[in-house]
């Protein structure tokens, strides 16, 4: 069994513990823990995992945020994976910081990436996994504050946030979305 695992985020070094680049962070926390690091290839860097009998490719899309749907149709495509084994983690500001939220499907709820992904894969039928970020930001903030980069405070929570979501992809493998979702979908400890 084939999953690709989606991290979004922006490439290069300004983009770095930045709100936006949530994604890219647990995708680096998983290769970290799992002691393999990622090849640049096409449209983004891979990294490949197994579990329990599953094979999941880490993909870090190269396209930077509001053009991730070109590397996930790319690799959904070059690896022959089924929409029911795409996952894609993302940033969103309509949550709270710390709260993780997986979904079988949904709308982009404003979130370009999102946006992208599913007009170039032609659905919004796959399985997320929404990190929330609080929306502290006052008005016209908006972009600032999710290109903002994370606190110390943050960045420490970080660390649990990414072990949450590995176990939270891991458990949306091999029991299912809906048994995942209560497992995965919780509050921050705060």
């Amino acid at each position: 069994m084939n999953y690709l695992i989606v991290g979004l985020g922006n490439i290069g070094v300004e983009y770095v513990n930045t709100r936006h680049n949530m994604g890219f962070m647990v995708l680096d926390a998983w290769a970290q823990a799992s002691n393999i690091v990622f090849e640049s290839g096409r449209y983004g860097s891979t990294a490949m995992i197994s579990f329990k009998g599953r094979r999941f490719t880490l993909l870090k899309p190269s396209t930077y945020m509001n053009l991730s749907g070109k590397a996930v149709r790319y690799w959904m495509n070059e690896l022959k994976i089924p929409l029911e084994n795409l996952l894609v983690i993302s940033d969103d500001l309509n949550i709270p910081f710390g709260t993780i939220r997986l979904r079988k499907n949904g709308s982009a709820g404003g979130h370009n990436g999102l946006t992208n992904i599913n007009e170039l894969i032609g659905t919004q039928e796959y399985a997320r996994i929404r990190l929330g970020i609080g929306n502290e930001f006052g008005r016209g903030q908006q972009v600032d504050y999710v290109l903002g980069k994370l606190s110390e405070e943050e960045l420490e929570e970080m660390k649990d946030i990414s072990k949450r979501t590995i176990e939270g992809i891991k458990a949306w493998a091999t029991i299912g979305a809906d048994r995942a979702m209560n497992v995965v979908n919780t509050r921050p400890k705060h």
